[in-house]
């Protein structure tokens, strides 16, 4: 059939989509698209950035603009006032700045530009924020924006995440909820704000749960070993941590992807390959380095990456005692050296002792007054979610849920019980790696329980009991710090009681079904979000406390401590406990205390408080100038006895300087061999031993000068050195003594 001729031409054949005669076009289904740019590929780039603002044409309308606000959350809550936390941890500061002056420093992860000593993890993290210092120059945002951005990456992809599992309009809603979750997490704030690894470790963890889901949905062994080799790369930023999510990985895969269970079967060598391959390869490359080209590994007993997996960074952290960190005691007593009449809390919250900074281990750790609001305020919750969302996804039709639950609950379960229980060095910050399975699981399970309650009176108690136990225990944590927002506890707490009761008596009609349902959302974020938006907010007001960035108010990160500021320095020292017992910080410290000091246990007697080495750990000024003015051709500017006092001296001047004993103070990286040899050569010409206990060259431990394996290198550079006099560089007599070697 062809169509009637138009005015002065020829009849034609029917357009495609055109009515046939005699019926009339149907009217367009929405507002016309204003004309785009002429040509095709105009049209194209004016659809891919209207995708990109607004959606997919069957998204919700308020789906992606709310994506680009928790986005813009994020990036504001991880990069506000960035430019005040200055070097953030010193430590990985020092060995990022190394790396811009040196490409072997840079690849081995070495603290100094001469690669005496690499740091105690692998380098994955400092090449994310060393590549931009490189090219930028280094400096505070160079260094700690890749972070940030990190940050808001990993809210991205769990966005992503999040709404495979649930189909249409829900899918969107959980994902939003999850990834404002995530963005308010107050360790999570504070992490990405700060140059530790944990940033990058999160994002690739999220990243290979993406892919995991992907590879469960689809069937595709592509997509699983890539989720391996995302594994294998987040083991290179913080070793068998990484490892903690790849149970739940591989049996969600093993029990819920498509095909055979030989099929399944089959997929996993090649994942398993995968992973060991992405992992091992920069440890088989340092291992097989010859060791006297290279920098001691840092952390490891016998300078071999392998047993830094297995014991600094792997048993030792998980039972403590032997297997701990050098230069610790056994799981709850304090280091070598340290004086015993301290306070009981102190081994426990400072020193390291039965768990290191984030208190005893058991059951009940995550909802200490430590770790209680950098973490707990969403766990009752996940933990409800991850149950009834089970129960809902295995009734219905949900296949997405069914892989993506379990998945989530199985990372979280794994986190929850080895965190809580590891008797080794454990920081608050750790727990930011469970802070996206909170997220997805009270993203997905809440809103699978707020579906299932619009149906079912027992859901609705269900959901409604979830509500005010989360309220509840918001309340618990923020009246800890009765002084930070009196008002909020309150208002949680009402707001809480509010949507519970909205979501009761809505059973009792469907008048109002809508003004109700927008009572319980206000009022239920409200009473979930508000505690741990306030405590994520504190960050954004003072430097970060770099060595052990926390959120919060004053001592709810540690006692006597800022929770959300104070920056962490090196040479650290308790007041009242000095290294010699003294009472009095070491000779060359200059006393400066951190802010946030307050009594910690409500007992009105000060708490011993940690004194903050001044500009170069401890290392006087004039006598870092008196260095740098007499290195000469030498490599190092001097060698001292630990990372607390070489990271600052390398951050001052810019210049290598060797720790001796590693981070702790008590790696056996110099020998007298060593040393000789580095003296004979005329790279090293200075020695500046700590003063520990027992003086220079004691044993090793907490504040020590250079631990068990170097205490020979101090003995022979004693007998062999000649003591600078203290005149030369405008010291004191009371000065530790600085060698001249050569």
């Amino acid at each position: 059939m062809s169509r009637p001729a138009a005015p002065g031409g020829p009849a034609g054949p029917p357009r495609p989509g055109a009515a046939p005669p005699g019926v009339p076009a149907a009217p367009p289904s929405g507002p016309a698209a204003p004309p785009g740019p002429a040509g095709p590929g105009g049209g194209r780039f004016r659809v891919a950035v209207r995708r990109a603002a607004f959606g997919a044409p069957g998204d919700p309308r308020w789906a992606r603009p709310g994506l680009w606000a928790v986005l813009a959350l994020a990036a504001v809550l991880y990069t506000w006032a960035l430019g005040r936390n200055g070097y953030a941890n010193d430590y990985y500061a020092a060995a990022i700045l190394s790396g811009t002056r040196s490409w072997k420093a840079f690849f081995f992860g070495a603290l100094d530009a001469g690669s005496f000593i690499t740091v105690d993890k692998p380098p994955l993290a400092l090449w994310v924020m060393g590549l931009p210092a490189r090219i930028f120059g280094f400096g505070t945002w160079s260094m700690l924006l890749p972070q940030a951005l990190a940050g808001v990456a990993a809210v991205g992809i769990l966005h992503s995440a999040v709404r495979r599992a649930l189909p249409g309009k829900e899918g969107h809603a959980a994902a939003l909820l999850a990834a404002l979750v995530m963005t308010l997490t107050p360790i999570t704030v504070a992490i990405n704000r700060d140059n530790n690894p944990d940033t990058v470790l999160v994002l690739l963890l999220v990243a290979a749960a993406w892919l995991c889901q992907e590879s469960v949905r689809t069937g595709r062994t592509r997509t699983l070993v890539l989720s391996a080799v995302a594994v294998g790369l987040a083991f290179n930023t913080k070793m068998l941590q990484a490892y903690l999510a790849v149970p739940a990985f591989a049996a969600v895969h093993l029990f819920l992807a498509p095909g055979t269970v030989a099929r399944r079967l089959g997929r996993l060598p090649a994942a398993g390959a995968a992973l060991v391959a992405s992992s091992a390869w920069w440890m088989a490359i340092v291992d097989l380095w010859p060791a006297g080209s290279r920098p001691y590994v840092g952390g490891s007993s016998d300078n071999s990456v392998r047993d830094l997996v297995v014991g600094y960074n792997g048993l030792g952290r998980i039972f403590g005692g032997e297997g701990g960190p050098p230069g610790r005691g056994a799981a709850g007593n304090p280091p070598t050296g340290v004086p015993a009449d301290l306070p009981e809390d102190l081994p426990r919250y400072v020193l390291g002792g039965g768990g290191g900074f984030g208190g005893a281990p058991g059951a009940g750790r995550l909802f200490n007054d430590i770790l209680a609001g950098q973490i707990s305020w969403l766990l009752p919750f996940a933990a409800l979610a991850l149950v009834a969302g089970l129960v809902l996804a295995f009734r219905g039709s949900l296949r997405d849920a069914r892989a993506a639950l379990p998945l989530w609950g199985g990372w979280l379960a794994v986190h929850y019980v080895v965190f809580s229980f590891a008797e080794g060095i454990f920081h608050p910050y750790y727990t930011t790696a469970m802070a996206p399975a909170v997220a997805a699981l009270t993203g997905i399970g809440g809103v699978l329980m707020w579906r299932a309650a619009r149906r079912s009176r027992a859901w609705t108690v269900v959901l409604a009991g979830g509500i005010v136990v989360t309220g509840a225990w918001s309340f618990a944590v923020l009246r800890r710090s009765p002084d930070f927002a009196p008002w909020l506890a309150w208002a949680v707490i009402a707001a809480a009681a509010v949507a519970a009761a909205a979501l009761l008596l809505a059973r009792l009609g469907a008048r109002a079904r809508r003004l109700v349902a927008a009572t319980v959302l206000v009022t239920g974020l409200f009473a979930g979000l508000a505690g741990p938006a306030a405590y994520a907010l504190t960050p954004l007001g003072s430097p970060v406390m770099g060595t052990n960035p926390t959120a919060g108010p004053a001592g709810s990160g540690m006692p006597g401590m800022p929770g959300g500021g104070g920056r962490g320095m090196p040479g650290r020292f308790l007041e009242g406990t000095g290294a010699d017992g003294s009472g009095n910080a070491p000779p060359g410290e200059t006393g400066e205390r951190s802010s946030g000091e307050g009594t910690g246990d409500g007992s009105g007697e000060p708490r011993p408080r940690l004194i903050m080495g001044g500009p170069g750990g401890g290392i006087d000024r004039k006598l870092l100038d008196y260095l740098e003015r007499n290195q000469g051709s030498a490599t190092w500017l001097v060698a001292v006895d630990s990372a607390q006092s070489a990271a600052s001296a390398i951050l001052s001047t810019g210049r290598p300087v060797i720790a001796m004993g590693g981070f702790s103070g008590s790696d056996p990286a110099m020998s007298v061999t060593r040393i000789k040899e580095l003296v004979s050569t005329g790279r090293l010409r200075y020695v500046l031993p700590g003063g520990g206990p027992g003086g220079p060259g004691g044993p090793g431990g907490f504040g020590g000068p250079g631990g068990r394996g170097n205490s020979e290198a101090f003995a022979w550079v004693q007998a062999n050195c000649a003591v600078v006099p203290a005149a030369e560089y405008g010291g004191t007599g009371d000065d530790r003594p600085l060698y001249r070697c050569g």
